[in-house]
């Protein structure tokens, strides 16, 4: 069977780490965890923090699997090597048909979001900006957008990864180091940290609402093994990757949010929304900053588009999934999956339908939950069977990587867990039913492919280094 190249560096992969993660979600989510706790601006870098720690805990426990499995797709590799293939399939069910579409599907509308707030000049919080048609149509334009260049040019795609992650830290850097520096100047920080602004605190909020709230800001990381086959040396480069990513973005979330409140008050934050604080650099500066936001939005839309059109993909070469001997199929030309390419783009399609739906026309009743949290809070339980498997098996590992690391980072899924109890209390149920119902589904393609006699495929371990390294 015709394998992908090996076509991304270290730079590429810490990239794809700093580019997935670091995108919208700490410039729209910075509002909602200051709402949550109240406006109490303590309160909520704590929540930044923890909802950080958990991220690297558990980054820097599949860092240490990735040194040992090195498959086609980083997290179904690890699932397998720990679970077996049942599990691991169920894991890349989950991962292609809810995880990486309705992740995408949400990115796509926040860029086209702030997209409207640079060029037509509206209100972030105004039904123009957040449902028109104007918004909707240019949501969906993104997503064909980035799927062409991740499909006819992956190299390209690959390249826009690294410039993207470098434009989106300047605006996150500038706001960090002007606004801490004015605000303690002017007395704006002291003010926001030792007063808590007047804010009405929402029956579901509090310290651990605020942490589920910081889980869509860091989620993404996992989607950079998705790329573990294309990567040169993966069982050294995807492992520093990991790490090295992870710290960068929790420090730039944290600077930032210190920063943002250094240029106005907290209370202004929670009500208009981190746009107003952006008014402090003038008309000329709000609109460089915005656009600089866009770029961001797309640099991670881009790497969630990588995920989703690899993820059919990464269950057919297993001989799993649907039409296995259809999904699997390599273009000679791009040395892309572009069945399993175009899968992918139907279901964020599907995801960004009912994204909409869910959040502003009120078209599916009490199965209406929020897309962009609660796929991102089930995964942390899927990660709960692979690591205890982990530390039952690996047993030639250094005591700290054995059951240290993994123990901490299954505190961190309990932490998640219950965050999301709190944040979303019932809608975690009708959530569930709808998880189920596709879960069931991918338990009734298994069983076709089975009466079919589609036969399961070994997946090759990585090739020797040097020679990928020789390319």
């Amino acid at each position: 069977m015709k394998q992908l190249n090996k076509r991304y560096g270290l730079l590429t992969a810490i990239c794809m780490v700093v580019g997935i993660v670091i995108g919208s979600g700490v410039f729209f989510k910075t509002e909602d965890v200051l709402m949550l706790t109240g406006g109490n601006a303590l309160q909520g870098i704590i929540a930044w923090l923890i909802g950080g720690a958990v991220m690297v805990t558990i980054a820097s426990t599949f860092s240490v699997m990735a040194t040992k499995y090195s498959k086609v797709n980083g997290v179904i590799d690890y699932a397998e090597a720990t679970c077996g293939k049942t599990y691991a399939y169920y894991v890349g069910w989950f991962i292609s048909l809810i995880y990486y579409p309705a992740m995408t599907s949400v990115l796509a509308w926040v860029s086209a979001r702030y997209t409207m707030v640079a060029i037509f000049g509206v209100s972030s919080s105004s039904p123009q900006a957040l449902y028109s048609a104007e918004c909707i149509t240019i949501a969906a334009f993104y997503l064909v957008l980035v799927y062409f260049i991740n499909t006819i040019a992956p190299k390209i795609a690959g390249k826009i990864q690294v410039s993207t992650t470098i434009i989106k830290l300047v605006p996150l850097a500038f706001i960090a180091i002007v606004g801490t520096a004015i605000g303690l100047v002017n007395g704006t920080l002291t003010t926001n940290f030792t007063h808590v602004a007047e804010a009405v605190t929402p029956k579901n909020g509090g310290l651990f609402a605020a942490i589920c709230c910081t889980a869509f800001a860091y989620e993404g990381w996992i989607i950079a093994t998705s790329i573990n086959a294309e990567i040169k040396d993966s069982k050294k480069n995807l492992p520093r990757a990991l790490f090295i990513g992870s710290i960068i973005v929790v420090a730039t979330y944290v600077l930032y949010y210190v920063g943002i409140l250094g240029l106005t008050d907290s209370s202004v934050l929670i009500t208009q929304g981190t746009s107003e604080a952006f008014k402090f650099f003038g008309s000329a500066g709000t609109v460089i900053i915005n656009f600089l936001i866009i770029i961001s939005c797309l640099g991670t839309l881009n790497g969630l588009m990588l995920g989703c059109c690899r993820g059919p993909f990464s269950l057919s070469v297993r001989g799993q999934g649907l039409k296995p001997q259809v999904f699997s199929q390599i273009d000679e030309q791009t040395n892309m999956p572009h069945n399993s390419s175009i899968f992918g783009l139907l279901l964020c399609a599907f995801w960004f339908i009912y994204f909409l739906g869910s959040q502003f026309f009120g078209w599916w009743g009490v199965f209406a939950f929020d897309s962009s949290e609660l796929p991102i809070i089930t995964i942390y339980p899927l990660y709960i069977p692979i690591l205890i498997s982990f530390m039952i098996r690996e047993k030639d590992l250094h005591p700290f990587k054995r059951f240290v690391l993994p123990i901490l980072s299954l505190c961190g899924v309990g932490i998640m867990v219950a965050a999301s109890i709190f944040r979303h209390g019932l809608e975690n149920v009708f959530y569930l039913i709808v998880f189920a119902v596709i879960m069931f589904i991918g338990f009734l393609v298994q069983l076709y492919n089975k009466k079919k006699g589609v036969p399961q495929q070994d997946q090759p371990q990585e090739d020797n280094p040097n020679e990928l390294n020789a390319e």
